[in-house]
């Protein structure tokens, strides 16, 4: 049997790890949502939650793929005890990473034209011989025409799979770690940068304010529960576990640290991504009076009118479609290497063989997607401004996150999986912070409570406001 490809350093694991994590959720929704319910009251909730809910089931995402040193098809296969039925879920796990995918790239690709768009000053006219920034309404036509032409939507969409598809084709070490670490650091320079200029612009002190000093009356007028609800998905999303899009990474690393500690890390990283985020949105939002909670067209609309009103605008906005790029391109690979994985492990394909398959598969499975916004705009089976993404946001996003959560939880914590002391025996194996066997009544009755209450209040809000 072929030896199982390793990541060359525990940097690389951790880095390409967040990049899974680290996704557009945390640049493209944490800001709205915090504007939303109300600033820094809901970034304190919200860091509860993170680790209370996302740290112990991410351990346990990554015990399962090291103990078993596969990826989610044939994970539980390995671990599951004779007789027993844990390795359908595997199979449900494969149509997660799928499906993510089949709208995830169109995203990425409008980051890579907003890019693009901002290089040719797409957001900028002239009026009286002096250039200045495109109203929001104009900026706002500008994504409509993007969205309402499928040829543009398919090149970009394209463009996505075939970069990272490129890069997963170069191997776990040359291709996945290697680009994933550059992409990564650049990140987060990029991010600190963005982050610097934008809370020194003027009137930024006002934004600050907002986002870091917590205000619970706000908390009030959107009524406790709901603000707690939001917070709790929002931590709980934010990270992609479920669907073992993580475990696939525990597969590639030794026994030397122990996976909470890991975790925990990832999870650092992953939040310092969405903080720095707020502290470049909040500050340019406030400074040139815009509204901080209006919704997904704050990145699409509202940004780049917010760039090109600065001095020096194209270069902080290309700047900053460079980052989100980046965010969204991490992720992708990452769930592509996943995707690869399972035509590997359960098919025994080379790795040729499966980018090959999938650089077709995938584009033909994301054309829905991308008619969703024009040829089938008016298919919306479920309600009226649901469209095809929508749909396939809410099947990942609020079912097979949430319940493929509960898979893994319930494999690790009951004797008919694959048990507390084996799950124990491998999270805490090596140096590093331990997970407490204290904790064990919690993650077996309380936090499955908690992650069903997100399952039921997911559809609750789709369906009934």
């Amino acid at each position: 049997m072929k030896e199982r490809e390793k990541l060359s350093s525990r940097l690389g694991f951790i880095l390409l790890s967040a990049g899974c994590a680290i996704g557009l959720g945390n640049v493209w929704r944490f800001p709205y949502i915090t504007g939303q319910y109300g600033g820094a009251a809901f970034v304190l909730l919200y860091l509860v939650f993170l680790v209370a809910l996302g740290l112990p089931i991410m351990a346990m995402e990554f015990s399962v793929g090291r103990a078993s040193r596969k990826s989610v098809a044939t994970s539980f296969r390995e671990l599951e005890p004779k007789g027993t039925k844990w390795h359908i879920f595997g199979y449900f796990g494969m149509v997660g990473n799928y499906l993510l995918m089949m709208f995830y790239t169109t995203i990425a690709g409008w980051m890579l034209a907003y890019f693009v768009k901002m290089i040719r000053g797409e957001f900028i006219t002239s009026v009286g011989g002096e250039i200045v920034a495109k109203s929001v309404k104009e900026v706002g036509a500008i994504f409509e025409q993007m969205t309402a032409n499928p040829g543009v939507m398919v090149f970009w969409m394209v463009v996505v799979v075939a970069i990272s598809f490129g890069i997963c084709a170069l191997g776990v070490q040359k291709g996945v770690e290697k680009v994933s670490k550059v992409m990564m650091s650049s990140l987060l320079v990029i991010l600190i940068v963005l982050a610097i200029r934008a809370v020194t612009l003027p009137g930024a002190g006002a934004g600050l304010s907002f986002y870091l000093m917590p205000d619970f009356s706000k908390m009030m007028e959107n009524g406790v529960l709901e603000v707690v609800s939001a917070a709790m998905g929002q931590a709980f999303f934010t990270l992609s576990i479920g669907i073992g899009s993580m475990a696939i990474f525990g597969s590639y690393i030794g026994k030397e640290r122990t996976l909470l500690g890991e975790s925990s890390n990832i999870l650092i990283l992953d939040t310092a991504v969405a903080l720095l985020s707020g502290l470049i949105i909040f500050p340019a939002c406030f400074s040139f009076g815009v509204q901080p909670d209006s919704g997904p067209k704050l990145v699409f609309v509202t940004l780049p009118n917010i760039f090109n009103s600065m001095p020096g605008g194209t270069v902080w906005g290309a700047l900053f479609f460079v980052f989100m790029s980046f965010a969204a391109l991490t992720t992708v690979i990452a769930v592509f290497e996943n995707i690869l994985s399972f035509a590997m492990d359960l098919w025994g394909w080379s790795r040729k063989k499966a980018v090959l398959v999938n650089m077709i598969l995938i584009p033909i499975l994301s054309l829905p997607c991308v008619f969703g916004f024009n040829w089938w705009a008016g298919f919306q089976p479920l309600g009226a401004g649901m469209n095809i993404m929508d749909i396939e946001d809410f099947i990942v996003s609020n079912n097979l996150l949430p319940l493929g959560s509960l898979v893994y939880l319930f494999f690790c914590v009951t004797r008919y999986g694959w048990g507390w002391d084996n799950f124990m025996l491998e999270v805490n194996t090596g140096k590093g912070l331990k997970f407490p066997r204290w904790i064990r009544k919690y993650v077996t009755y309380v936090l499955p409570v908690i992650v069903l209450f997100l399952f039921a209040q997911g559809y609750i809000t789709k369906f009934f406001g």
